[in-house]
């Protein structure tokens, strides 16, 4: 992206204050938010949110490090965790809430959002595979839990493909803008 995307303006606020706003406004308990690359920036732009800033030293190790990083600082008594991503702003409290629901309402252990066939993000799972995910899936990352456990996967069926963006270049970035009526000359952001 040649910029730190997760600051980059939206709709009057940042991609991550957007998504912050997503799941605080859900279902979900507590948001604890995992930064590396450029943390000291993004801790402040999100400062006076009901959210705890994790920093995850070995970034660069890529994103189950990060999930690692997640896991280490959850409460013991956390029961379920949703991984959503930083650079994914098409992100809903809808989504999200439905999601938490078909967990409750299935007996299934992980929930992931497909639309056509596809799965994409956030992922949410049962806290019985939190030391699963801390010692496993190096290579693969959480899409190797998936594949172990396919008969504790529920499926949800997303009415959108946004569950299988995110953004990872500027016309990705430029997408967001669009499917919010934005461009970059009127998306002003609070810095």
């Amino acid at each position: 992206m040649g910029v730190q995307k997760l600051l980059l303006p939206l709709g009057g606020g940042t991609v991550i204050k957007h998504i912050i706003n997503q799941l605080l406004n859900s279902a979900v308990d507590e948001v604890y938010i995992v930064v590396g690359h450029e943390g000291d920036r993004i801790a402040e732009q999100i400062s006076g949110l009901a959210v705890s800033v994790v920093n995850n030293p070995n970034y660069q190790k890529g994103m189950l490090s990060s999930v690692r990083c997640g896991l280490g600082a959850l409460p013991p008594e956390c029961e379920k965790v949703l991984v959503a991503l930083g650079d994914q702003p098409a992100i809903t409290t809808r989504l999200v809430d439905e999601m938490i629901g078909s967990l409750a309402a299935t007996d299934k252990g992980i929930i992931v959002p497909i639309h056509n066939g596809k799965r994409g993000h956030p992922i949410l799972f049962s806290e019985r595979y939190r030391q699963e995910i801390l010692t496993h899936y190096d290579d693969v990352g959480l899409r190797g839990l998936l594949r172990t456990h396919p008969d504790d996967v529920f499926e949800l069926n997303a009415s959108t493909s946004a569950v299988l963006w995110d953004m990872d270049h500027p016309e990705d970035y430029q997408r967001e803008l669009e499917q919010r009526g934005l461009s970059k000359k009127n998306n002003n952001c609070d810095k």
